[in-house]
């Protein structure tokens, strides 16, 4: 193999997991650390410039960051469900515990002189929410569309009260609105054509996937009262037009939506509440601790039933049929569900709420105008780098841009799409991506004192408290999650392995001792002649059969060998830079900062820099 090039960017970023798995990329081990030291204003700021939202996805967050961690994978063997660490709840740690006033000291101001340049955004959801924090301080005037009154979007108006306060949407929102972004809520844009004429400069579209998937079944019209789209009806919730619920409620669908509306109903006066899914339990979209909290809260979930018919009498619903069918998996492990022969399923209900699927609507986009929709699914053609339409200075993003996703990848979307319209406006190639930016800083201190902790915690993951289930279920704007205290938050904290302090190895003053090989807990280390990556990786100390993560491998040494790690199991807890006796070994942390709009994206930055 040839040796590992370290300048690259995404070597490291790579190797943090949680960093690169995150679609905008925070700096997760980063900010845990100033947790665990209490310096949350420091904290909220990093996720704040990365992911926007901190309290709101600290508490919303469809965690792709969790899976990658890599303490669930060094502790598989210690467990049948090994955890990893909770970054998520951590977040919301920092938010809880931040000092407002002094948050709000250091946010950017708003500019006094604007560039000249206007920005639409449809929408005030979390995309462009995102590209209007990002293009407000730089001097675009921006003005966002929003058809309800408030900003937030889908944060606001479908995800229930007890589990996103009213009052962080308002923080999170206002600290944007603050930049000088203009709000004209209440305004619902009916024609693209119309606001194209404004002459605004740009135009994103953040308008989400507003419309929930009807399930055309007999017995849908005659029954149409008590059957309500699961969206609309969240909805409906939040705006205080629905406040009640039949006893006995069917949700159908196995998404974050259907937990949402199962839960919902629970508060509402449904005592007999399901969630029946066509697909089986592991199969389901919903987040695994949404099924949990679902389940926690007495609701049961029913697998592989597939809807038939809404039972009616004299036009009132009175249950459903469902078909019961099994998983069978062609010879290509393609799955498709046939019947079992089984006699149909039927439950008695009051009320239906489908959650089986969201789709996007753009009957407001002419079809004219210069932006292109695919025929399959008539979307817009969107570039997925720059999320530019095929209209040039029309830009996409969120649900909106791909289908729905979480508010997470909305976030990301924002920043890519605000970075493509500063540099289309500054008349520069917009698909010309600026890397990120990029440091590696020696945390030694001392041959045996490191200025992280490199201590590894044997704890297992700590519960975030719930507020008593009696006292929850009575009310709809009771929040249910109480967050860390500061106690568990450290403990919680100091189980991340700083995956971001990087071993950092140079050949020239290694004396092949190996040392590092003897110390190493989890024979990561090896020293071996090179050869070719397939046969290097079977004949380490500890075969390196995942072949997602890379190996971070050396020049030649005096012997002709070479130094191999396995980044997959690496702990990053030093102990080979501390037994190497002539410091070839050195702990680096690597911190990656994405490069948004402003001087930093466009070409003469490249310039100066050089």
């Amino acid at each position: 193999m040839k040796p590992t090039d370290i300048r690259k960017p995404d070597y490291f970023h790579k190797v943090v997991d949680c960093q690169w798995a995150c679609p905008a990329h925070t700096p997760v081990p980063e900010y845990i650390r100033l947790i665990a030291a209490g310096r949350h204003d420091d904290a909220y700021l990093i996720n704040w410039k990365s992911n926007v939202f901190p309290g709101i996805l600290g508490r919303t967050c469809d965690r792709p960051c969790e899976p990658a961690c890599r303490r669930g994978r060094v502790e598989e063997n210690n467990g049948e469900k090994p955890e990893p660490v909770a970054i998520c709840r951590l977040k919301r740690v920092c938010a809880d515990n931040k000092d407002a006033d002094a948050i709000r000291a250091r946010m950017p101001k708003p500019v006094a002189k604007k560039n000249g340049k206007r920005i639409a955004c449809v929408g005030a959801g979390p995309a462009s929410l995102t590209v209007a924090r990002d293009l407000a301080p730089l001097g675009y005037h921006v003005t966002v569309f929003e058809a309800d009154a408030k900003g937030g979007g889908f944060m606001r108006t479908q995800v229930p009260r007890f589990r996103l306060p009213e009052e962080v949407i308002d923080e999170e929102v206002g600290y944007i609105l603050d930049l000088g972004v203009e709000l004209r809520g209440n305004t619902r844009i009916d024609s693209m054509k119309d606001l194209l004429a404004q002459k605004f400069d740009a135009v994103f579209v953040g308008s989400g996937a507003p419309r929930g998937r009807d399930l055309e079944i007999p017995g849908r019209r005659e029954a149409a009262a008590n059957i309500h789209i699961g969206l609309d009806w969240l909805a409906s919730v939040y705006f205080e037009h629905v406040k009640k619920i039949g006893r006995r409620v069917i949700v159908l669908g196995g998404g974050n939506t259907a937990m949402d509306c199962c839960r919902s109903s629970r508060r509402l006066g449904g005592e007999d509440v399901k969630v029946i899914v066509r697909s089986g339990f592991e199969e389901m979209k919903a987040s695994p601790w949404e099924k949990e909290d679902a389940q926690h809260e007495g609701i049961p979930i029913l697998n592989y039933l597939v809807p038939k018919t809404f039972v009616h009498e004299n036009g009132k619903l009175t249950g459903m049929t469902f078909e019961k069918v099994r998983a069978e998996h062609d010879a290509k492990g393609r799955r498709k569900l046939v019947p079992t022969g089984e006699p149909d399923a039927f439950f008695e209900c009051d009320d239906v709420l489908i959650a089986v699927g969201q789709e996007n609507a753009f009957p407001w986009i002419e079809r004219d105008i210069g932006i292109e929709f695919d025929s399959e699914w008539d979307m817009p053609k969107v570039d997925k780098t720059t999320m530019q339409s095929t209209l040039p200075n029309v830009f996409f993003g969120g649900d909106a841009a791909f289908g729905p996703k979480n508010i997470i990848w909305a976030v990301a979307h924002g920043h890519d799409a605000a970075v493509s319209i500063d540099k289309f406006l500054n008349g520069e190639d917009i698909r010309e991506r600026p890397e990120p930016g990029v440091s590696l800083i020696s945390q030694k201190m001392g041959i045996h004192e490191w200025s992280y902790d490199n201590d590894i915690s044997n704890d297992a993951r700590y519960a975030v408290p719930w507020r008593d289930k009696a006292q929850t279920l009575k009310s709809i704007k009771t929040e249910v999650e109480l967050g860390f205290d500061a106690k568990s938050a450290l403990a919680e904290a100091q189980r991340c392995l700083n995956c971001d302090v990087q071993t950092v190895f140079t050949k020239d003053v290694c004396i092949e001792c190996d040392a590092c090989v003897d110390i190493c807990p989890m024979d990561c280390i090896t020293f071996t002649g090179n050869g070719e990556e397939d046969v290097l990786r079977t004949r380490l100390s500890a075969p390196a059969l995942n072949l997602t993560q890379d190996l971070y491998v050396s020049d030649s040494l005096k012997t002709g060998r070479v130094m191999v790690k396995d980044e997959d199991v690496c702990l990053h807890c030093g102990l080979c830079a501390e037994r190497c006796p002539t410091g070839a070994w050195d702990m680096r942390k690597f911190f990656l900062e994405m490069t948004h709009a402003g001087p930093g994206c466009h070409k003469h930055a490249k310039k100066e820099a050089a």
